[in-house]
């Protein structure tokens, strides 16, 4: 079975379960206690307006998984069939008792790739973990890789990424974003993984 194949199936798999899980949650809000629609009235939102903002900021959640979690999975294929012995892998935390342990998303060879869709964080909180997250890969001889592949927006989660970066580099680690993402995955594998989800989406 090709890689492309491989993609497809999965991307179908994902789509089913996203349906369905948004379906049942539609269902499940025309139950719900709509009482805070007053509040939403008060601020000059409509009854139908405001049901349809609550259905997508609902269903939005699992739109956002969904896309994360298929995208890291494809990845992980991709790097999975050039290098059949890559997959993730959890550390104990030697740099404190929580967590006990940290995942790295994929592990090729000595390289220790963190994977994501996105990152809109603006939580100051989340540098300080993810910099005791990298010494741990670091203290087990890992090479530390962060690959994401849509940037974000605004300015705040900017400054979060490029602190990142910045510990990436001093780490003696990688910091791929946005174009640089893809291309690193394709130098890697060999795939090119955006070629393929571009084709399934003109397909679907």
């Amino acid at each position: 079975m090709s890689i492309e194949t491989k993609i497809r199936a999965l991307a179908k798999k994902y789509a089913v379960t996203l349906h369905q899980k948004i379906k049942a949650r539609v269902e499940e809000m025309r139950q719900d206690d709509q009482s805070h629609y007053l509040i939403y009235r008060v601020l000059g939102i409509g009854l139908l307006e405001g049901q349809k903002i609550d259905e997508y900021q609902n269903t939005g959640r699992f739109l956002y998984n969904s896309a994360g979690r298929f995208l890291e999975e494809a990845t992980r294929l991709c790097f999975k069939t050039t290098f059949p012995d890559s997959g993730t892998l959890k550390i104990p935390n030697t740099r404190g008792q929580r967590p006990k342990t940290f995942e790295i998303d994929c592990l090729v060879e000595n390289q220790a790739i963190e994977i994501k869709w996105r990152d809109a964080t603006t939580d100051g909180d989340h540098i300080s973990k993810e910099h005791t997250r990298l010494q741990v890969i670091a203290d087990n001889g890992f090479v530390p890789v962060r690959i994401m592949f849509y940037y974000p927006n605004r300015e705040q989660a900017i400054k979060i990424q490029e602190t990142l970066q910045t510990l990436y580099r001093g780490l003696g680690g990688a910091y791929f974003f946005a174009d640089a993402a893809w291309e690193f995955v394709q130098t890697r594998t060999s795939i090119d993984l955006k070629s393929i989800l571009e084709q399934i989406a003109e397909d679907s």
